[in-house]
C-alpha cells in the first residue's frame, strides 16, 4: 500500500563538524582532520544519490570561520582550492551538478575562478545537485538579499507590495533549490551556527555524536530512518 512507502528526504543539509577533534584523537594536526573530512564528501554524496536524495548542501566554510588562526584558515583555503579542482573530475564521473552558495567575492581570486569553472562545467549534469556553502552565513545571505531588493526597488524593478515569500527566495543564494527536508549535524553539537536559517523553517534536525570523517553510509541511513519516523505536519495539515 502507498501508506507503507517511507519518504526519502529530497534535500539534506549537512554541517560537517568534528574534523579537528577527529585529528586530535589520533594525535594529528587539525589540518589532517580537514583533509580526512574532505575525502568523505564524495562518499556521502554518492550514498545520498543512491538512496534517492536529490539535493545535498554541505557547510564547508562559514563567515565566522575567518576568526580561526591564520595558519588554519590558509590551510583550509588551500584544501578547498584543491578539492574544487578535483571536483571537476568527480562531478563528471558522478554526473553531479555543483553549485557554491555564499559570498564568493570575499574569497581569493583563484578560488573564485575555480568555483566559476566548476559551476559552468557541471551545470548540465543531471545527477545529484550538490551545494557547497563557502564564506556562507545565513544572516549575511539575508542582508545581501535585502540590499539587492532595496536597490531593485530604488531602480523601479521591484515594488514593495509585490514582495512575497517566493520573491524573497529568488534573492537568496539558494534560488531554485528546494528547502532542506533534513539537516544533519555531526560531532554532538546541537545548534544551527548561522546556517540556512530562512530555508530551514520546517526542516527536521538530526544530531549525532559521530565525527564527520567517521560519518559513513550507515550513519546517513540512520539519519534518514530518523526522518522517516517523524510525523511531518505543516500548518496543522498532515
Amino acid at each position: 500500500m502507498a501508506e507503507d512507502i517511507k519518504p526519502i528526504p529530497r534535500h539534506v543539509a549537512i554541517i560537517l563538524d568534528g574534523n579537528g577533534r577527529w585529528a586530535k584523537k589520533r594525535f594529528l594536526p587539525r589540518n589532517a582532520g580537514h583533509a580526512a573530512g574532505s575525502k568523505n564528501v564524495e562518499k556521502i554524496c554518492s550514498a545520498a544519490w543512491n538512496m534517492g536524495i536529490e539535493y545535498v548542501t554541505m557547510y564547508a566554510f562559514s563567515t565566522e570561520n575567518w576568526s580561526r588562526p591564520k595558519e588554519e584558515v590558509d590551510a583550509l583555503m588551500k584544501l578547498l582550492y584543491s578539492y574544487l579542482k578535483d571536483c571537476l573530475k568527480t562531478s563528471e564521473k558522478n554526473n553531479m551538478q555543483v553549485r557554491v552558495i555564499g559570498d564568493i567575492t570575499g574569497l581569493a581570486q583563484d578560488l573564485q575562478e575555480q568555483i566559476k569553472e566548476l559551476e559552468t562545467f557541471s551545470a548540465k549534469n543531471t545527477g545529484l545537485h550538490f551545494q557547497v556553502a563557502l564564506n556562507y552565513g545565513s544572516r549575511d545571505e539575508i542582508l545581501r538579499a535585502v540590499r539587492k531588493m532595496g536597490q531593485d526597488m530604488q531602480e523601479g524593478i521591484l515594488k514593495p507590495e509585490n514582495i512575497e515569500e517566493d520573491v524573497f527566495n529568488s534573492y537568496l543564494d539558494t534560488k531554485g533549490i528546494p528547502d532542506p527536508d533534513l539537516m544533519i549535524r555531526t560531532s554532538g553539537e546541537q545548534r544551527l551556527s548561522n546556517y540556512l536559517l530562512w530555508q530551514m523553517a520546517y526542516t527536521e534536525f538530526y544530531f549525532t555524536d559521530v565525527l564527520w570523517p567517521d560519518f559513513d553510509k550507515k550513519e546517513l541511513e540512520k539519519a534518514v530512518a530518523y526522518y522517516q519516523q517523524r510525523d511531518r505536519r505543516f500548518g496543522g495539515v498532515k
